[in-house]
């Protein structure tokens, strides 16, 4: 009896909220619920907003731009950054490459580099030139290699007049897919690299998703949403095999000065096989998703009081039917029919705005059976509506 009076001296679902609840511009019980493998609603306004990010800017020729604002920057032009990278072959040392007016410089015969910070999926930005003195051809001709984790090579090359096999272009995954296109400018000018890449998922020794690589070379896209087949190679064909986590970006030597300028990356969120909740999920992951995304709407319920308090103790039903939620939404759901019973035509009236934003707020429960098809309170909503038309549009 405790609890039922607790329930009667509240107000049931009006959406109106107080001032303690500051509702975000959708309402709740909007667009189609979650199901089986999506925990948000369609249009939720309770999945996180995106992260604010300042964009950078666009390099020129003269300048390099400037990153965005969540970028990691691996190298930005200063000879101090050269500390953030190592020698491949021997990590412990030094690299011998050198900064030369704002850009590193491949010292051909000092090898590989990498960097110290490792990562996986990205957004990598980098920026290089090839010898303005054309020397050689084909693949002896401003050859380097941009190598994702290490094991995954885009092909950096001068191919500006200059034809080679074509998976071994510019902008190629180096022995697996050409570009789709040359789209270079002369020797010597700073051509930028935009690469997007999904490592390898394995679980176990069970591949799970292959990875995917995304090349935009100087604006163009050369690799649309590529798979991957594994780390690449020289003339051997590329084999699956398990990935990690992360590894390093390496840059390569093939014995051409090939420089290098604003070189940065931006961590790219989870996929949904590695634990990410945006896009279509499993059924456990999205059952396990909606049962924390309710938890967190009741824990939110618990600092608010009156009208808002049922708002969202009854938006946790959209993510997960909890039997003693739903009784306590009919239990509250008699005591406000019954306070509809007592009032006067005018109080109705007045409450306009209250009953219409319950009746949604119960007829999509009840759509998407968090609640029951025959509740009364909806029944006695829709009339109160339908006998004052104000469902008609006006």
């Amino acid at each position: 009896m405790r609890m039922r009076r607790y329930f009667q001296s509240l107000y049931l679902l009006p959406l109106v909220v107080t001032a303690s609840y500051a509702a975000p511009p959708l309402p709740s019980f909007y667009g189609d619920a979650p199901d089986d493998s999506h925990p948000w609603a369609v249009h939720d306004r309770n999945r996180p907003q995106p992260a604010i990010v300042t964009p950078g800017t666009f390099s020129t020729q003269e300048q390099p731009g400037k990153p965005p604002s969540d970028a990691v920057v691996l190298f930005s032009g200063k000879s101090d950054d050269l500390a953030g990278w190592v020698s491949d072959k021997n990590p412990q040392e030094a690299t011998r490459w050198e900064v030369v007016d704002g850009a590193m410089q491949c010292v051909p015969g000092a090898g590989y580099i990498r960097t110290k910070e490792e990562f996986g999926d990205c957004q990598l930005h980098v920026e290089w030139a090839a010898p303005s003195k054309v020397e050689g051809d084909s693949q002896g001709r401003g050859n380097s290699g941009v190598f994702l984790m290490g094991q995954v090579e885009i092909q950096v090359l001068d191919n500006y007049n200059n034809p080679s096999y074509p998976d071994g272009m510019a902008g190629s995954l180096y022995g697996v897919n050409p570009p789709a296109a040359n789209a270079l400018r002369p020797p010597g000018e700073w051509q930028s690299y935009d690469i997007i890449f999904r490592r390898p998922v394995y679980n176990g020794d069970e591949l799970v998703d292959p990875g995917y690589v995304t090349v935009f070379v100087n604006g163009v896209l050369v690799q649309d949403h590529t798979p991957l087949e594994g780390p690449t190679g020289h003339k051997g064909r590329t084999k699956y095999k398990p990935f990690p986590e992360a590894g390093p970006l390496k840059l390569q030597d093939h014995g051409n000065p090939v420089r290098y300028r604003n070189i940065w990356y931006r961590p790219l969120p989870k996929r949904p096989v590695e634990g990410g909740t945006d896009g279509k999920l499993s059924k456990e992951a999205t059952a396990a998703k909606r049962a924390e995304i309710a938890k967190s709407i009741l824990e939110d319920a618990e600092t608010l009081e009156g009208r808002a308090k049922w708002h969202r103790i009854a938006e946790s039903l959209i993510y997960y039917k909890d039997p003693v939620v739903v009784d306590k939404i009919i239990e509250a759901t008699e005591a406000y029919e019954a306070k509809l019973e007592e009032a006067s035509a005018d109080d109705i009236e007045a409450k306009k705005a209250e009953i219409m934003e319950a009746s949604n707020a119960l007829q999509y429960l009840i759509k998407f059976d968090r609640l029951p098809s025959d509740l009364p309170l909806a029944a006695k909503l829709k009339e109160i509506i339908t006998e004052r038309e104000w469902d008609k549009k006006k």
